[in-house]
């Protein structure tokens, strides 16, 4: 009967050597060519596994094929295909009439055999109750194509609506599935359970844990008595989990309702070790070696609090007569303060900085919140005091002031990337206003700064990626030579101009040279995946350092262009840049940068 029909497709997936079981294997479609759906059926077989692992085990063949028959018949009812013929011969027998205890001794062939014939389209797609504004998917219609997966996401997609109003219980009540093989139509009518509409009872935790109980409730957030939402379990699940405290969450609904409408919710945690070390390193031809470390202690006081100690040593080596510049910080986090999605923060600084123009003595504390408004928008407020002993190298005789700051930095974040160690899709955006007043002088003053970053990916497979950063920056009030020397502005290195070494454009000042009051950078980068782990970039920078506290083209700019190559992991690209200088007379020759994490 076979010999009769023409297969208006053949697959070989390839002939193995003598030694193994099966040799040959074979997908046959009947009727119609169509090379989607042998790719699905492909997709899902069993026997395809195991011979493109070259597993020649006969029974696991033999089990395989067996297997495959649901599995093929699945695949084709989710692509509306309901009046499908599979035949699945394991040397010219039917593998589903082969006894368990009669396995042959070798599988030398396998054929699949699909006749798919015609593709079903709705006849009655009907779905009720639905909750308020929702309505049937476009795709579950009379006429559209009968997918067994479109008649799934219509179910969900209405147990789902009723959730999202409180109806907690919302299930499928019945359905009636009847396929008219002589007019290739699905008839479907669901019928579905809202249940009665619940609120929140009492959050039970369920598990021992280093953290207290109230705490984990506290920082759960989930809201006692009001109208349930799954997008609230979610969210409390998502806040245990960013604490960083927990390796395990786990937030469930009761499968019983209490007498007051109210449904409880369970919250099983698995916690973290308490303590963790690490440390980084990156170097650059021009700004020679930087070293960082931290320890980490998760859970500090008992509240899922979060203690962290970073050190950092910068421009070691001597690159090009730079000095050494040395940083250490303490942050302590405790999150649910203010209700749950607010965080508290407080921290402390102590910097060395020995640059061209001054050398720095740092200390400065602060204490802020942090407030998550959306799972995209962040804003962060604080008030810090900041006292250094600044040494002006510009000057005759090195003279030494002490400067004593006080300042309320705020800032709002969004971040919309689709992944924020190596975007391919959205923006991110940061903006930054930071007033202060300089205690010694009664001189009020502001710093102001914008980073926003954009990508674009192109392509089916979105090897090719377009990346764009802009930043902004502006100094108000004292005037350079008094103001604390990290609020100015410089360009040139791995940050802002690559090509052009760390911090080398600055300002004129009448024969001082200082870094400027106002700043602006611009960096393009295109990025090419050559391999599901290798990536190479083309990119080219621009920055801009100014007199003024806005732009107004008085000051100078210089830019830089290079290649690099990236190799993925899964804590982000390890990144090799080489750049040099396009425009302007700070940077010569060719300069190297190496680190984790594309450049933006």
């Amino acid at each position: 009967m076979w010999g009769k029909r023409a297969a208006a497709a053949l697959v070989v997936m390839g002939l193995g050597g003598q030694g193994q079981a099966l040799d040959n294997l074979e997908f046959r479609l009947v009727g119609q060519k169509n090379d989607d759906l042998v790719g699905a059926l492909r997709g899902a077989s069993l026997l395809v596994d195991l011979k493109s692992r070259d597993i020649d085990d006969t029974p696991d063949i033999l089990s395989a094929a067996q297997g495959d028959y649901a599995r093929l018949v699945e695949t084709l009812y989710a692509l509306g295909y309901y009046s499908a013929v599979v035949n699945i011969r394991v040397d010219g027998r039917e593998a589903a009439e082969i006894s368990p205890l009669s396995v042959p001794a070798r599988i030398s062939n396998v054929t699949v055999t699909v006749e798919p014939r015609s593709a079903f389209t709705f006849g009655r797609a009907d779905i009720a109750p639905l909750a308020h504004g929702r309505d049937r998917p476009e795709g579950f219609r009379t006429g559209q194509p009968a997918l067994a997966t479109v008649v799934r996401d219509a179910a969900s997609g209405a147990i789902d609506g009723w959730r999202e109003e409180g109806h907690a219980k919302a299930d499928l009540a019945g359905q009636d599935i009847a396929a008219r093989h002589r007019e290739s139509q699905l008839d479907v009518t669901l019928r579905v359970d809202p249940g009665q509409k619940l609120s929140f009872g009492d959050v039970i935790v369920t598990s021992d844990s280093a953290v207290k109980a109230p705490r984990i409730r506290q920082i759960a957030g989930i809201p006692r008595g009001e109208t349930f939402s799954p997008d609230d379990v979610e969210k409390a699940a998502e806040r245990l989990r960013a604490t960083g405290t927990f390796r395990s969450v786990q937030v469930t609904e009761s499968e019983t309702v209490n007498p007051d409408a109210s449904m409880d919710i369970f919250i099983e945690v698995v916690d973290q070790k308490p303590r963790r070390f690490g440390a980084g390193l990156e170097l650059s031809s021009n700004e020679g070696l930087a070293v960082s470390a931290f320890w980490l202690h998760r859970n500090f006081l008992g509240g899922a609090e979060r203690f962290r100690v970073d050190g950092q040593a910068r421009q070691l080596g001597n690159v090009g007569g730079q000095k050494p510049d040395y940083q250490i910080t303490a942050r302590l986090e405790r999150p649910a303060v203010y209700g749950p999605d607010t965080l508290a923060y407080l921290f402390t600084d102590l910097e060395y900085e020995e640059e061209p123009d001054y050398i720095s003595r740092k200390f400065e504390i602060g204490i802020g919140a942090s407030r998550e408004f959306s799972d995209q928008v962040t804003g962060d407020l604080g008030i810090t005091y900041m006292r250094s002993r600044v040494t002006d190298l510009y000057l005759p005789g090195e003279p030494t002031r002490v400067l004593n700051v006080l300042s309320v930095p705020a800032s709002l974040t969004v971040d919309r990337r689709d992944d924020p160690l190596n975007a391919t899709e959205g923006f991110y955006l940061k903006v930054e206003a930071e007033p202060f007043y300089m205690l010694n002088d009664d001189q009020p003053g502001a710093r102001v700064s914008l980073d926003t970053r954009g990508y674009r990916a192109f392509g089916e497979a979105q090897a090719v990626v377009l990346a764009g950063r802009l930043q902004l920056g502006s100094l108000v009030g004292p005037d350079a030579a008094d103001a604390p020397p990290n609020d100015l502005y410089y360009s040139g290195g791995g940050g802002t101009v690559r090509g052009h070494p760390y911090q080398s454009l600055d300002v004129d000042y009448g024969g001082n040279s200082l870094g400027g009051r106002s700043f602006v950078a611009l960096s393009t980068e295109l990025r090419v995946d050559v391999t599901d782990k290798i990536g190479v970039v083309g990119f080219f920078d621009t920055g801009y350092v100014g007199p003024e506290s806005f732009y107004d083209g008085s000051g100078d700019w210089h830019s830089g262009a290079g290649l690099g190559l990236r190799y993925d992991t899964p804590v982000g690209p390890i990144r090799f840049d080489v750049a040099g200088p396009v425009q302007g007379d700070t940077g010569d020759g060719v300069q190297i940068y190496i680190g984790i994490g594309q450049a933006f």
